[in-house]
């Protein structure tokens, strides 16, 4: 048995297994024992929060070595409701982003068996009258989890993988990768893509305790920069302020970096507890928000950071993203290892504007439009990618 943050699993892993589940898993009260519910002795055993059970991989996922076997073959996509939806079986989501050229064109980052062992899929999924239809996929040998557009090619799209590397795909051919960046020596977990024009500058946060810096053109990355003590979940450019980037960590804290200074700029003691996500407010270049194990999201001013500028309570388990609007100062939205997503606007009284619970595993990637100001995206281990307009971004303010 071993501790993954708070929860017990009562099963064994192999050693490489048995470090990616303890961070794969950093969820807060959450305690599954073999008493309580019985081990499966299995390498790749999963567990279902909400059936509050241990459950095989192999009763109802593809094994592993089966690269490739028709990602898109078994996929069924539905319009349930206000959600267009795409089911994608065997394959666990883990982040998502809309394309910031073509509407309403999404891309997910996803693994097969929950990201402990397996491959991964880059999907790209495009709405249409039925729901989501999958416009292209391709296969990595590792999980993939985080995915990030490029800001001046509406077809390029980097990913980052449990193997350590980067990968640079593009959407207008049929194989890939263009190229791979394999520098980290831990899982990379985190990408993002700079917004500054006339940059081409991408930033990965790694397990290794490490944040690295790329140009996609540069086959080999252009600095690193060290001091987080823990691994890192998080990695965000700064929208308004050139070459600046913040990280999260499970050191408990959120940094801020310059990509022209040696060391760190601010060491912010964000939470006592892993955080597992930050985001840069898109009207207020001092602003930014923290997720992490602890359920609270916190929002930060870098101009003072002694105590935060707000705090939403409301997830009952850990916080695996959060997301400010492109369209509402104020509005923010995270998801949850409790299964939901939630809409909050921090400059309300009661600020919690929505939950949406339309998934029935951990809610991993979320994010908003850059077209519609209504429109949201997310995906989950349910195995499913929806799109949608919660009630409350369409009522009027």
């Amino acid at each position: 048995m071993f501790a993954a943050g708070a929860i017990q699993f009562g099963f064994t892993q192999n050693k490489n297994g048995l470090r990616r589940s303890q961070r794969l898993f950093p969820c807060g009260p959450i305690r599954i024992s073999n008493t309580e519910h019985g081990a499966r002795t299995s390498a790749r055993s999963s567990w279902s929060l909400q059936r509050r059970q241990c459950v095989s991989d192999s009763d109802r996922l593809p094994r592993p070595g089966r690269r490739g076997t028709g990602a898109a073959g078994g996929m069924n996509a539905v319009c349930g409701g206000a959600a267009r939806t795409l089911r994608v079986p065997g394959r666990h989501g883990y982040a998502a982003e809309f394309s910031p050229y073509l509407p309403g064109r999404l891309a997910c980052a996803a693994a097969q068996h929950y990201g402990i062992a397996g491959c991964g899929t880059l999907l790209i999924l495009d709405p249409n009258e039925s729901g989501l239809r999958l416009f292209r996929s391709f296969d990595w040998s590792d999980g993939l989890f985080d995915v990030t557009w490029s800001e001046n090619n509406e077809h390029v799209l980097v990913t980052c993988s449990g193997d350590g590397s980067l990968q640079l795909w593009d959407t207008a051919k049929a194989a890939g990768p263009l190229q791979v960046y394999k520098e980290h020596t831990q899982e990379v977990y985190s990408v993002d893509w700079s917004q500054t024009r006339g940059e081409q500058l991408v930033v990965s946060g790694s397990w290794d305790q490490t944040v690295k810096l790329w140009d996609p053109t540069v086959g080999k990355s252009l600095c690193t920069f060290r001091g987080h003590e823990n691994v890192i979940y998080s990695t965000i450019w700064s929208p308004h302020i050139p070459g600046c980037f913040a990280s999260a960590s499970g050191d408990q804290t959120l940094r801020i970096w310059d990509v022209k200074a040696a060391g760190v700029r601010i060491v912010i003691p964000a939470h006592q507890a892993e955080i597992l996500s930050c985001d840069w407010c898109k009207y207020n270049e001092n602003l930014l928000v923290t997720g992490a194990v602890d359920c609270s999201l916190r929002g930060w001013d870098l101009r003072n950071v002694r105590q935060p500028v707000f705090e939403l309570l409301g997830h009952t388990y850990a916080i695996r993203r959060v997301k400010f609007s492109p369209f509402h100062a104020s509005v923010l939205a995270s998801c949850s290892y409790d299964f939901t997503v939630r809409f909050w606007n921090f400059s309300k009284p009661d600020p919690l504007l929505e939950t949406v619970e339309h998934h029935t595993e951990f809610t991993c990637g979320l994010d908003f439009s850059l077209q519609s100001p209504t429109q949201v995206a997310d995906c989950s281990w349910d195995e499913t990618i929806k799109i949608y307009d919660p009630a409350c971004l369409t009522l009027p303010a």
